[in-house]
């Protein structure tokens, strides 16, 4: 009797240690699995966060080169069908300037640049003098007053820049600034347009311009470019 009793109190024993050394088992399993989703989030976490860092930084490095760059030059420009974009575009990262774009608050479409058609916008402004006052979204760039160099490019219209230029002219002081008028064109040479924006504007430093074909080169815009000795 006794001996069963002592064989019945080892088996309890026995089932006693195999259930602990479970619990120890499914506990070191949980912590493991808790531990391994943990890295994973964690992981996840530390990767959208330098991800998000890594564009937020690139993002305030061309914020600021564009708007604390040290540039005095301004590249000033209007264009119509992206010509005078591509020149002016092309100017700016020769002498590592700033740029401006003047855009009309009624922007043209082709129809209304259609020449050829007298009752296309063009035609009409260009019949009638007083229709040129074309109003702009923006007059006066950020900083205006830290450049002393602005160069003003336009296409040519008729002979003359295309006036979304004139209000831009018209409302800014120059005084101080050397002016350096840039135009393009299919034909037409600039002309007179450089010193009928000079008078508009009554105040700056006017320098002789200079005529691009609509789809000038990089090499010839560098090239006049580094004739301005203007320093980068």
């Amino acid at each position: 009797m006794k001996l069963r009793k002592i064989i019945c109190i080892m088996a309890a024993c026995v089932l006693s240690l195999g259930m602990l050394a479970g619990c120890g088992s499914t506990s070191s399993n949980s912590t493991s699995n808790t531990t391994s989703k943990t890295d994973s989030t964690v992981k996840a976490t530390q990767s959208s966060t330098t991800s998000g860092s890594s564009i937020s930084a690139d993002t305030k490095v061309a914020y600021t080169t564009t708007e604390a760059s040290g540039s005095k030059t301004l590249v000033v420009f209007y264009s119509a069908t992206g010509s005078t974009r591509n020149v002016a575009q092309e100017i700016a990262k020769e002498i590592g300037a700033d740029t401006f774009e003047i855009t009309p608050v009624q922007a043209y479409t082709n129809d209304d640049l259609n020449w050829q058609n007298n009752n296309s916008r063009v035609s009409k402004e260009h019949n009638n003098e007083s229709l040129r006052d074309v109003a702009l979204t923006k007059i006066t760039p950020d900083n205006w007053a830290s450049y002393d160099t602005v160069l003003i490019g336009y296409p040519i219209w008729w002979y003359i820049a295309a006036w979304p230029v004139n209000n831009f002219v018209k409302g800014n002081d120059f005084t101080g600034k050397t002016v350096i008028p840039f135009c393009t064109s299919a034909s037409s040479g600039i002309g007179d347009s450089g010193n009928l924006l000079q008078k508009m504007a009554g105040t700056g430093n006017w320098k002789a311009g200079q005529r691009f074909s609509s789809g000038a080169s990089e090499s010839e815009i560098s090239k006049w470019v580094k004739s301005l000795n203007l320093s980068k």
